[in-house]
């Protein structure tokens, strides 16, 4: 771990592994054509080598969707028996095994030596506030200001609220990395809850996310926020190491 409390790596869209001291976490993963034996994180795949650790591993599943999800995820469990595994409860609709720890917004659990809370999202499922090994992280899941130009005014308002009205739930957490989405499909509208997030949660480093492989809207995005209080990390290639 060198001097660097968490390593961070991207594995694509909205899925991340975050090691730390003494734990790996993973987030969302997605990818539907994983080879163990051939593929590495550097490649921006998980390895078999991952999984033969000492340290305790989190799985985190935000939602159903299909970018956000996939069933071998628990492939995983015959590398390492150990995994643990934390998923939104709209999981339990695909999959209801009583050794994995289903959570819905607002509740709370501790698994192991890291403690999680469930927030809520605009979308499906639910966003996740992990505490572990001295480093508080925020994964937003779908939970976004989803200002889609096909929206009446109406209906972009109402989005704009639901927005505003879950990250203020989160106000006072004082969080060290946020995945937030950043999505180019939002047009020229990407930007809105990365930038609402900053201004008003100050994470101290923001990792954009959900936007497949879409690397240059990051550069984008810290050009556009004008606050620099908050780092945000120029994703620019899967398995990129971002040390914090």
């Amino acid at each position: 771990m060198r001097d660097s409390k968490a390593n961070i790596f991207p594995l694509g869209h909205s899925s991340f592994l975050v090691e730390t001291k003494n734990n790996i976490l993973i987030f969302d993963y997605y990818e539907d054509s994983l080879n163990l034996e051939k593929i590495n994180v550097e490649d921006s795949i998980l390895s078999n080598s991952i999984f033969k650790t000492d340290k305790s591993i989190f799985v985190f599943v935000s939602h159903s969707h299909s970018d956000h999800y996939t069933p071998d995820i628990f492939d995983w469990k015959k590398e390492n028996p150990n995994i643990e595994y934390i998923l939104s409860s709209d999981l339990r609709e695909i999959i209801d095994k009583f050794d994995f720890h289903y959570v819905n917004p607002y509740e709370s659990l501790k698994i192991k030596d890291i403690a999680i809370k469930a927030y809520g999202s605009t979308d499906k499922g639910v966003s996740f506030l992990v505490d572990v090994d001295e480093v508080t992280l925020f994964h937003a899941g779908d939970l976004n200001w989803w200002h889609w130009k096909k929206f009446s005014e109406e209906k972009r308002k109402i989005e704009e609220e639901d927005y505003k009205r879950e990250v203020s739930k989160i106000i006072g957490e004082d969080i060290d990395i946020a995945f937030i989405p950043v999505d180019p499909r939002l047009d020229e509208f990407y930007y809105l809850g990365g930038e609402y997030f900053i201004n008003t949660i100050k994470p101290k480093l923001l990792v954009p996310m959900h936007f497949r492989d879409n690397f240059y809207i990051c550069d984008e995005f810290i050009n556009k926020v004008s606050d620099k209080s908050t780092k945000i990390a120029n994703i620019n290639q899967l398995g990129q190491e971002i040390s914090f």
